[in-house]
């Protein structure tokens, strides 16, 4: 059982145009690797008869709301759950639909790998553009292009090169890395967990053979120190009564006992007297591991500061430059007021400018038009009410993420990723 529970984890995201076949992908996936359970299975062919399938239809599988299921698309991000023996894997099935690019920023914001599909009929549409730049944006370590309904081509080897000579054109462009390309037919399983007799001429890994090769984004615990405090811990009682221990979940690196480290925004520093985790003290604590740290001094520390060693200090100012994917059907206002909630901090913040807007489809920059609407991808300025402890995105994704939130309605109105701002380096992906 301890072996199950300490296998590792990869999180991959699956985007596509309108009917290229993402939910269908996932289900094959899931059957033909038995990961569904005989309920489910019974669940899917009752859905499938009642919708007049001739077949069983394994989209329904992800596909959980009923207006999906009628429509036969994707609307909500679904979220599954899958191991093998030499994985555990966790599925985001997104929404193809142009409307919906909130929901695949919000699906790919956690994953190690994007599976982006393509139909072979249509080869490269603007929605793999689309699919892809968010993909680049996000900084996913991996993508595999999946050329789905490859059986409606005749398995042409022709189609499947030209469409994989195109995308990695696209994929120059873009600096994505560690492009994968796949030739497939999810609704008859060829290549997606076993080897397709239909493609000889294919030489490369299965679907599910590099999802359990692929590897995992680089460790939390490689990257600097930042522990942003939760909850400040106070018994007041006799058995505790000088303990005080500052609690919450290592956002990346790995501290120990006797580690030099500095108090954001304060600058004050200290040492590490002890970690305390479930009632057991530890010498090392490692991310993303909650935890409790004490300190060798008694400090002012509260919630939405941040511990870090003194070698490795984060950005700390109130001028932030963002990229921000606006999820609310208001628009984005310059000049007004939102909360800003990074990490365990929550502070105020006004929108000062609008850089420009992404044209996601052609990849170009939008500057002589600054209205931000939903599911606009824009590079906006804004000033805090106090200082911010950041990283770059592209350095940590944790310390370099942050939601925007209306202060009036409480709605999350926008996802925000942290870079340079224009002065220091003109965006570009």
């Amino acid at each position: 059982m301890n072996g199950y529970l300490d296998m590792e984890l990869l999180r991959f995201t699956t985007a596509g145009s309108v009917d290229d076949g993402k939910s269908t992908l996932i289900g094959r996936l899931l059957y033909d690797s038995k990961s569904v359970f005989e309920d489910q299975l019974e669940a899917v062919k009752t859905a499938s008869e009642r919708l007049g399938n001739e077949e069983i239809n394994l989209a329904l599988l992800t596909d959980g709301l009923r207006a999906e299921r009628e429509q036969g698309i994707t609307i909500d991000v679904a979220y599954r759950y899958f191991a093998t023996p030499k994985r555990k894997f966790i599925i985001a099935d997104t929404p193809g639909h142009i409307e919906y690019t909130r929901n695949m920023v919000t699906g790919a914001s956690t994953a190690d790998t994007a599976i982006i599909l393509v139909d072979a009929r249509n080869g490269i549409v603007e929605q793999t553009k689309r699919h892809s730049y968010i993909a680049s944006l996000l900084r996913i370590d991996s993508v595999a292009l999946a050329v789905n309904k490859m059986d409606l081509v005749g398995f042409s080897e022709e189609v499947f090169l030209k469409i994989k000579s195109e995308y990695t054109a696209i994929a120059e462009q873009l600096s994505l890395k560690n492009v994968h390309y796949i030739p497939l037919s999810a609704r008859d399983g060829d290549n997606v967990v076993n080897r397709s007799a239909n493609m000889p001429w294919y030489g490369g890994a299965t679907l599910l053979s590099l999802l359990e090769t692929l590897p995992v984004k680089e460790d939390l615990d490689r990257l600097p120190v930042r522990f942003p405090v939760q909850y400040v811990i106070r018994p007041q009682s006799d058995s505790f009564h000088d303990y005080r221990a500052y609690a919450g979940r290592l956002a990346s690196g790995h501290i120990k006992v006797g580690d030099r480290v500095t108090i954001l925004p304060s600058f004050t520093e200290s040492t590490v007297k002890a970690i305390d985790e479930a009632g057991r003290s530890l010498d090392t604590a490692f991310a993303p591991q909650s935890v409790s740290i004490r300190l060798n001094d008694n400090l002012d520390v509260s919630r939405g500061d941040m511990i870090v060693k003194s070698d490795s200090l984060p950005s700390v100012g109130t001028d932030i430059s963002i990229l921000v994917c606006w999820l609310n059907h208001r628009p984005l206002s310059i000049g007004a007021k939102y909360i800003i909630r990074h990490t365990t901090d929550e502070v105020f913040g006004i929108i000062k400018d609008v850089h420009f807007k992404v044209n996601i489809n052609t990849l170009e920059n939008i500057t002589d038009d600054k209205i931000v609407r939903m599911n606009d991808i824009a590079h906006i300025r804004m000033k805090t009410s106090k200082p911010l402890r950041y990283d770059l995105y592209a350095d940590n994704r944790v310390t370099g993420s942050l939601v925007l939130i209306n202060e009036s309605t409480f709605e999350t109105v926008g996802a925000g990723m942290i870079v340079k701002s224009l002065e220091e380096q003109t965006f570009s992906i």
